[in-house]
């Protein structure tokens, strides 16, 4: 083992990897944004000592991608005179989204699924799919560099996922803390960021837009949905990457 240690460090490790990304509905799939790289500040430096200058700020931002909202919400919670947890559509008939397709995007979890019984978890379909042809981890995690007047009433679940064996699509899952202030989200505004990690830490990550093809698609099914019938996923790993297709990744022609 130690002299294929050896042979591995003597390998030339690639300076750019690619990752493929995909939207996988079939249902109003033109409200999901492209993913984008993160620029906090875009504005032209003012003088060469400008944050936005500086080789260590910019070495850091564009590690991340955003994932836009795709739709504007505003929610209120509250118990029931009985206990019972109940989510409401505050904006009403006024609202963008119609009550019933709301309710269809926005399942509120069971109470006894949350970490908290005081603290609701909400679930929204991301249904972004991430996929590699070399091993690459994506963490899902808070849009941390943006900066808003109204900043929400709890904070995003987030999670951590070997995308090269396990191209699972997304979710956005919400810890409501205080639920005296309503949960409100817009449309277009940076609703979460994805991050990889990669063999090498110096290596660039290229998001590129993923064909859908035959072989992808039947890998995807055959991951998606168990954990309805296991608790341990992580577990299917090695099986996940036994079926696994030689090559997943096929970039779509422009």
């Amino acid at each position: 083992m130690a002299l294929v240690d050896q042979f591995k460090k003597l390998i030339p490790r690639p300076r750019v990897v690619e990752v493929g990304w995909l939207v996988d509905t079939e249902k109003a799939s033109l409200i999901h944004d492209d993913p984008r790289p993160v620029r906090a500040d875009a504005n032209k430096p003012l003088s060469s000592k400008s944050v936005q200058a500086c080789p260590a700020v910019n070495g850091f931002e564009p590690l991340y991608f955003e994932i836009s909202c795709p739709i504007d919400i505003d929610l209120k919670f509250k118990f029931g005179p009985d206990g019972k947890p109940l989510l409401y559509n505050a904006a009403g008939a006024e609202g963008v989204v119609y009550t019933r397709a709301l309710r269809n995007f926005v399942k509120l979890m069971p109470r006894k699924e949350w970490r908290h019984p005081e603290r609701p978890v909400i679930q929204m379909p991301a249904p972004y799919r991430f996929i590699a042809d070399e091993p690459v981890w994506m963490s899902q995690m808070p849009a941390f560099l943006h900066w808003s007047e109204g900043h929400p009433p709890g904070r995003l679940i987030g999670g951590r996922l070997p995308v090269h064996i396990w191209p699972r699509a997304l979710s956005w899952a919400f810890e409501w803390f205080d639920i005296s202030q309503h949960l409100v989200l817009r449309r277009g505004e940076p609703w979460f960021y994805v991050h990889f990690e990669t063999e090498n830490p110096e290596a660039h990550v290229r998001l590129v837009h993923a064909e859908v093809t035959d072989e992808l698609i039947r890998y995807c099914r055959g991951l998606d949905g168990v954990t309805h019938y296991v608790n341990q996923t992580f577990s299917l790993f090695e099986t996940a990457k036994s079926r696994r297709p030689k090559k997943l990744l096929i970039k779509r022609k422009a």
